[in-house]
């Protein structure tokens, strides 16, 4: 599903981004920008609405309504390979992933209700609280943790929520590249924090990884419809001898290492991060 609009600048910051070897670097060109007043305000604004748990449920409630209803779109087309490859997680985890659309999650969140039944929360950049329209609304209504980098938020406010999550055994996936590529196919290189996370809480990481097929009909006028295919990979534990630091790294390279194999088994081909316009998937523009 194409949302904001066209996609040639995007596509064009990708190609710079490559070139310049900055694979965790944003390339969207309408996200918000908000000064620090106005990240305190968002945030302070989303945790005071889920103090108030009836205005929380009622919003959550209509959050959900439409999300139900895309899901009949997307979900339909969606498959799921390797999902035996979690069937001995019952507690909390932390899921890892490729981030390629606003909506990617909804291809983790059918994932995680084929096997556990349960939603899925995602941690998002607090600048998401801000965006305009639906998506603003969806970001502020569903079961998003949002992630601020000022590390006295962190240490008071992300990292007690987090934890709080995960005790009580729910899902959370964590985009480990970071910043959204469009429609890109290839995985990028894991940043430490989703893995350092799991470390302080004790839990295991669900690696997966989302390839993303080309269909025959026209989307909008730059791309093709596209569907997934959700690769569950092998689990990722912390080891208690290691400490979290180490773990981090440790976790982050094994993660990175399997999404990659994924991605050379899916496609056919080696990981090659020169640029191509065959590595968007949909785009109709070819080299």
């Amino acid at each position: 599903m194409i949302i904001g609009g066209s996609k040639k600048e995007v596509i064009k910051n990708i190609k710079q981004n490559i070139l310049d070897n900055e694979l965790n670097k944003k390339v969207e060109v309408n996200d918000p920008k908000l000064s620090d007043e106005e990240i305190n305000k968002s945030l302070n604004r989303f945790f005071g609405i889920r103090k108030h748990s009836a205005i929380y449920f009622l919003e959550s409630r209509v959050a959900y309504f439409f999300i139900d209803i895309l899901s009949l779109k997307l979900n339909k087309t969606i498959q799921i390979e390797g999902i035996e490859n979690i069937k001995d997680i019952n507690n909390g985890a932390i899921i890892t992933s490729n981030h390629f659309n606003p909506l990617d999650n909804m291809a983790i969140r059918k994932m995680i209700k084929k096997r556990y039944k349960k939603n899925v929360y995602v941690v998002s950049q607090e600048t998401n609280l801000a965006m305009p329209g639906f998506l603003g609304y969806l970001m502020n209504s569903l079961n998003i943790i949002p992630l601020c980098k000022g590390p006295n938020y962190i240490i008071k406010t992300f990292k007690p929520e987090l934890k709080k999550v995960l005790d009580k055994n729910n899902y959370v996936l964590i985009y480990p590249e970071e910043e959204m590529w469009f429609n890109y196919r290839l995985p990028r290189p894991c940043k430490r924090g989703a893995y350092e996370f799991a470390a302080e809480n004790n839990v295991p990481v669900i690696s997966c990884f989302v390839e993303i097929i080309d269909k025959e009909e026209d989307d909008n006028e730059e791309f093709k419809e596209v569907e997934y295919v959700v690769h569950v990979l092998k689990p990722i534990y912390p080891d208690s001898s290691k400490s979290i630091r180490e773990n981090s790294k440790i976790m982050a390279e094994i993660d990175y290492k399997q999404k990659v194999e994924a991605y050379e088994k899916a496609y056919n081909k080696k990981l090659d991060y020169t640029f191509s316009y065959q590595d968007i998937a949909g785009y109709k523009k070819k080299d």
